[in-house]
């Protein structure tokens, strides 16, 4: 079999399977088993990229870096991960991105092994008879109808701008600013806040954010994090739009 007709019945695979969006531009490619003979691919993740319905992780084991592709998914930095075998496509060229890979393999995702470990993980020491975070009733001082003015800055938006432009805004680190309404601590490793700023739009007008940081129901936040869509932790821990790993900065009471 030539390469050309290798590599076109590997695309043709892919694509049925779903994880091939756009046809790259690709040069040097090599002959390669088929990706169910190939062990699974391991490593720490030290660099994520995502576009075009693609996650770009860059692997590090034994030393040794390598770039992998897999259909998008959110993977933290610093992540241990096991991916299904995949096929090394050689030099790799992303216009989207607009970056040049010099070697990359495409896999079809975590292993099912993966993604069971993933969400024991998630869940452990987590009490799975309560409501998810961001669903519980927090108690304090919520002014209700308070509009919150938008914090300053170029890259800050009310609630109401992040639900309307969330799709450009995915990856992106944003500014928002918030009453907060909900919060729980320490639940799969970080505290979760709910905020509101009154402005309109969709999901009730209220956002969840991650962070280290901690706050008390009532106060008025800026957070500043990275924006996700349809983020599902898996166990009913779903949210169509999350900001995470966020710093948060408390107003000064009013006086």
């Amino acid at each position: 079999m030539g390469m050309r007709t290798v590599v076109a019945s590997v695309l043709v695979s892919l694509f049925i399977a779903g994880t091939i969006h756009a046809m790259p531009e690709m040069a040097g490619q090599q002959q390669y088993k088929s990706p169910d003979e190939l062990p699974p691919i391991t490593g720490k993740v030290v660099e994520t990229l995502s576009s075009s319905g693609y996650t770009y992780l860059l692997l590090e084991k034994g030393g040794k870096k390598q770039w992998v592709a897999i259909p998008e998914i959110f993977i933290n930095v610093g992540d241990e991960v096991e991916l299904q075998g995949g096929v090394d496509m050689g030099e790799f060229s992303s216009k989207p991105l607009n970056r040049k890979f010099d070697q990359i393999i495409f896999s079809n995702g975590p292993t099912e092994n993966f993604n069971k470990k993933r969400k024991e993980s998630a869940h452990k020491n987590v009490d799975m008879g309560q409501p998810a975070p961001g669903k519980k009733k927090g108690t304090g001082k919520v002014v209700e109808g308070l509009k919150v003015e938008k914090a300053p800055g170029e890259h800050s938006y009310t609630l109401q701008e992040i639900m309307q432009k969330r799709t450009e805004l995915q990856d992106k680190t944003i500014v928002v600013r918030g009453q907060v309404v909900k919060f729980s601590a320490n639940i799969m490793g970080r505290n979760w806040v709910h905020i509101t700023d009154a402005s309109g739009g969709n999901w009730d007008n209220k956002l969840v954010i991650t962070t280290n940081d901690s706050t008390d129901v009532g106060d008025v936040v800026t957070a500043t994090g990275l924006l996700h869509n349809q983020v599902d932790f898996g166990g009913g821990y779903y949210y169509e739009v999350i900001l995470e790993q966020a710093t948060l900065k408390v107003d000064p009471p009013a006086k």
